[in-house]
């Protein structure tokens, strides 16, 4: 256990980021379970209404990748990665089609 009062500061602070970052990471990867789940049913059936999903989901995964570059919780290169692998499956689909 911490013995000084700055130690016990650090403590404090080092948990309050931890579960911020916490936070900002699941957002990241709920958001981007649903970007996929959308391309799957376009896939399977392919309607404007679902293109548009697709883009509402799009833009709000990279929005929250932003952010969380923005804050430093993630890496810039993990975060231009992950919107990659975005912009990679809509590649694929719609080259497909």
């Amino acid at each position: 256990m911490a013995n000084t009062k700055s130690a016990i500061k650090r403590i404090n602070i080092t948990e309050r980021n931890r579960l911020r970052n916490k936070a900002y990471k699941s957002a990241v990867k709920t958001l981007m379970k649903k970007y996929f789940s959308a391309v799957d049913s376009y896939t399977a059936d392919p309607t404007p209404e679902k293109m548009e999903q697709i883009e509402q989901a799009m833009s709000a995964a990279y929005s929250k990748i932003d952010k969380a570059v923005k804050r430093r919780v993630l890496h810039r290169n993990n975060g231009a990665r992950k919107k990659a692998r975005l912009a990679q499956v809509l590649q694929k689909v719609t080259a497909a089609s």
